[in-house]
């Protein structure tokens, strides 16, 4: 038998992360405990949200969590891809005796790293200008900068100095706008961009408007990564609909906004039979959702780096075993995990 709870963890960032949606300074997040009362083995998953990005209802969330626990995990998630996410990554904890390896690889086993890219929060040019050299001096070899909050010509001059002190044969360059730009001035913005030698920039216009998209991927000179555009889309056929209407480059996987690692399996499908491109990134998951992600995406052929460097965003994130150095996340088996909460 199976008994479970959840309990309420408020992270805390090093520093304000700011995106042209909003600016974080703290963040809920929720962790359901599984307990086998037979085997004695403690499953863990997080259920994480995104304040005004998360289609989970915030209203209704800790009353769905609540009933989750208390209806022998039964309840419809259909609408709460976090909490999914959260149940589907306990299960498979436990189902492996609680040590948090949910997938033996060799990420878990330590004997492989996972590389990522260099996470570049809005700032000032010259707190920007810090983050990127601190990112390079620790070996990334990719960033990614959120844009699209201030003037554009400052914006792209910034861009532009960095590119001529980081060449792209040096320093791939991507670029989030997290909807920021209008439809009728986003070409001119992307072909300036174009200018940069940029690897590719995820979700320049706000998602919902397909026919816009779809001719903004058609015409970009840089090519579009969807992210926003996802969030909400969980019937296959609509999954298949979207990548054949907007015919992106690449597709942004993010487990706990898209309901799970099965469903993200199934966007993996797709894109690989629309020769599409993909990578997995955590959504500002605190180390247990973190690890969960990582030891899921180890499963995969990894060619490019993946956006799975959120772990050190927090002052109070639970200690683990996750490290990143030069550039790569890795699985230090000799470290122990802290406690919830600690």
């Amino acid at each position: 038998m199976i008994s479970a709870r959840f309990v309420k963890h408020c992270l805390h960032f090093i520093k304000p992360a700011k995106t042209s949606r909003d600016t974080l300074l703290t963040k809920d997040t929720f962790y359901l405990i599984l307990f086998d009362t037979q085997t004695g083995a403690t499953g863990i998953g997080e259920c994480s949200t995104i304040p005004g990005l998360s289609p989970d209802n915030p209203a209704l969330y800790q009353t769905v969590l609540h009933d989750l626990c208390t209806s022998e995990l039964k309840t419809d998630l259909t609408h709460f891809p976090s909490i999914n996410f959260g149940l589907e990554t306990a299960l498979a904890d436990l189902k492996n005796g609680g040590r948090k390896i949910l997938f033996d690889n060799d990420f878990s086993n330590g004997r492989k790293a996972i590389p990522i890219n260099g996470l570049i929060w809005m700032a000032s040019p010259d707190d920007m200008k810090m983050q990127i050299k601190q990112k390079i001096e620790a070996g990334f070899n990719c960033i990614k900068i959120k844009i699209g909050t201030i003037d554009f010509k400052d914006e792209f001059a910034f861009l532009k100095k960095l590119r001529n002190e980081y060449p792209a044969n040096e320093i791939t360059l991507r670029l989030d706008a997290n909807g920021a730009y209008n439809f009728s001035s986003v070409l001119e913005i992307l072909n300036r961009l174009a200018e940069l030698d940029v690897h590719s920039i995820e979700q320049p216009i706000k998602a919902g408007y397909w026919d816009d998209m779809a001719f903004v991927c058609e015409q970009s000179p840089v090519p579009i990564a969807l992210d926003e555009e996802l969030i909400g889309i969980s019937n296959p056929t609509r999954k298949q609909m979207l990548i054949e209407t907007l015919k992106p480059s690449y597709l942004i996987l993010k487990p706990s906004l898209l309901g799970g690692f099965a469903s993200c399996q199934e966007w993996i499908s797709l894109a690989n039979t629309t020769n599409t491109g993909w990578w997995i990134t955590s959504a500002l998951e605190s180390n247990i959702g973190l690890n969960a992600i990582a030891q899921w995406t180890a499963n995969f052929d990894i060619k490019i780096p993946q956006g799975l460097g959120t772990g050190s965003l927090y002052s109070n994130n639970i200690p683990s075993p996750l490290e990143i150095s030069k550039g790569q996340l890795f699985y230090r088996q000799d470290r122990e995990w802290g406690k919830l909460g600690g």
